[in-house]
């Protein structure tokens, strides 16, 4: 059996109990290591579930998995990820790899940012389409993401951007020169998130991110306890905040919709960085009809 197991979104006590035993059963067990990142280091995931874990590296997970299905018509081998399984679409390309070998599979859900994100006191069902944001190159500057957060604008609903992270990844000079150096870790902030997106809507000009009048939320480490941080405001004060205020990564931004309820204010009122504005906004801008 080929096991896809989520680990949730903080530490190694997250793993379910049913998942834990997978992994216990596992010949093999491999960390899914660069679509996303634990709060915790590898040895003290070992150390909660007896068991060595062979660390997957985009190379392997993409163009190796051979390797990680190797035998797994024999015997149990699982491959452990952030999150859920299906929060990325690498793991659904294994498992379809997987299902043409004739090797049978098995996924084991857990928590993601997907739905943890309701921490942030927004309705989930309020939520459409989830967007990426990468980080902008001189010379790259994708905006496709704004075509989705418009067209999610336009019907009022609030849009999920998760963040851009880069491990293991390699400069152009050493991908063009096919050395294996590789850059350190980058975890994209909320400022140059809010920046990136400030600076996008300076060249398409349609308001649905007006920096003064679009209310967004700042989240980091969802479900992490103490190290949780959440900081409600428009994009112009998200942007104005120190860097210290929003926390270790991974960060997350949630764009705020139109069709927005006046619970959902008053929840992410609690985070907001100026409640006055916070609540101006909400009423002026979004035609919430608040006390």
């Amino acid at each position: 059996m080929f096991y896809i197991i989520g680990l949730g979104l903080c530490d190694e006590k997250d793993i379910t109990v049913r998942g834990l035993e997978a992994v216990k059963g596992s010949t093999r067990v491999y960390l899914e290591a660069y679509t996303s990142i634990l709060m915790v280091q590898k040895e003290r995931l070992e150390a909660f579930y007896g068991k060595e874990l062979i660390i997957a590296d985009r190379d392997m997970v993409e163009t190796q998995s051979d390797d990680i299905l190797k035998d797994a018509d024999k015997e149990d081998v699982s491959l452990l990820v952030v999150g859920d399984p299906y929060g990325a679409t690498t793991h659904t390309d294994i498992v379809l790899r997987a299902r043409s070998m004739n090797i049978p599979t098995r996924v084991i859900h857990n928590a993601s940012i997907m739905n943890a994100v309701g921490a942030c006191g927004l309705q989930l069902y309020n939520f459409g389409q989830t967007v990426s944001l990468v980080f902008f190159t001189e010379t790259w500057k994708p905006d496709s993401f704004y075509d989705r957060i418009k067209e999610n604008s336009d019907l009022g609903m609030h849009t999920l951007v998760l963040l851009d992270i880069k491990v293991k990844e390699q400069s152009e000079e050493n991908l063009a020169r096919g050395r294996k150096i590789y850059e350190p870790p980058q975890y994209m902030s909320i400022p140059q998130a809010v920046s990136q997106l400030v600076e996008i809507e300076e060249k398409r000009q349609s308001g649905t991110l007006k920096a003064d009048s679009t209310l967004a939320i700042a989240l980091s480490r969802v479900g992490g306890g103490s190290e949780e941080r959440i900081v409600a405001g428009t994009l112009q004060e998200l942007l104005a905040q120190p860097p210290e205020v929003y926390g270790e990564p991974l960060h997350s931004l949630v764009i705020v919709g139109k069709r927005l309820h006046h619970l959902e204010v008053e929840y992410a009122e609690t985070f907001a960085v100026n409640r006055e504005t916070w609540r101006d906004v909400a009423s002026r801008v979004y035609g919430c009809a608040l006390d």
